[in-house]
């Protein structure tokens, strides 16, 4: 029941590993695409909107820090919702960062040398050597600024993974064996702690997601925990209503079984 999260770079071959793995395993296998699609269905946000607001560049949602956070917490809650049967290869660049805290969770890094990758993007896109060069250091940047803003981490460095896997030094069916290995070892299985942990979370980015979707509570921007289905919701607001507001909101949450609010009403708290 372990759940892995691949971060691939693009065209590093994480995608046919990904893929690989689910079947070894038989697990799903979720896409950092198929996710925003989820979430996209789920709350209910145009797809193509969802997609290019999260390819944004960071000084772009520096100045919308609303929005940034409720599609952030709408792609969290859509893929906490298909990790907690566990069974599960993610495969994106987000990956662990937006499940933390389970231990069951495996860490996967997959990179390949320059190399590897021109010709793997040469071969699926008609791009010259130098576009392709070009691509691949762009998109590898934009994504070491979007986990950097989004986490506080560098994307790139070993301590954030439990495996590095070099696809340019080992062939895809011994670097898959290698991963399913992992899944059935000792340490990344679920235990009652990393189960609750997950479920944990998983309420919490439920709740995190319908406070941010009800126009009523939309801008509050609270911290949210959840510790067995007792939510707990903090912040503070200048509008009195919104006491009232956000535990009504989230009580209709799936499996919320008590609610604390430790709202603090401030009437000149400045406007966000």
């Amino acid at each position: 029941m372990s759940i892995i999260a691949i971060s691939r770079g693009t065209f590093s071959g994480g995608e046919g590993l990904a893929k690989r793995v689910a079947d070894r395993l038989g697990y799903q296998c979720v896409s950092r695409e198929a996710n925003l699609e989820e979430a996209a269905k789920q709350y209910d946000i145009p797809v193509e909107e969802l997609g290019v607001a999260m390819e944004r560049p960071p000084s772009f949602w520096e100045r919308m820090i609303g929005y940034r956070a409720a599609y952030l917490t709408y792609i969290r809650a859509a893929l906490c919702e298909q990790a907690r049967a566990g069974h599960l290869v993610y495969h994106g660049y987000l990956g662990q960062f937006l499940i933390p805290g389970v231990s069951h969770v495996i860490a996967i890094r997959v990179i390949a040398d320059i190399d590897f990758r021109l010709r793997a993007i040469m071969r699926q896109q008609r791009l010259t050597g130098e576009e392709a060069l070009a691509y691949i250091t762009k998109v590898d940047k934009d994504r070491r600024e979007w986990t950097r803003f989004l986490f506080g981490v560098d994307w790139d460095l070993p301590q954030h993974y439990d495996l590095v896997v070099n696809l340019s030094r080992m062939t895809l069916e011994t670097a898959c064996e290698t991963v399913a290995g992992l899944a059935s070892r000792t340490e990344f299985q679920p235990t009652h702690a990393s189960v609750q942990a997950m479920e944990n979370l998983a309420l919490q980015a439920r709740v995190s997601a319908a406070l941010a979707k009800d126009f009523r509570t939309a801008d509050a921007g609270f911290e949210v925990t959840a510790d067995g289905g007792i939510v707990t919701i903090t912040g503070t607001t200048r509008w009195s209503e919104i006491n009232h507001w956000a535990p009504e909101v989230v009580r209709r949450v799936s499996g919320v079984k008590e609610v604390r609010s430790e709202i603090v009403f401030v009437p000149n708290f400045p406007a966000g």
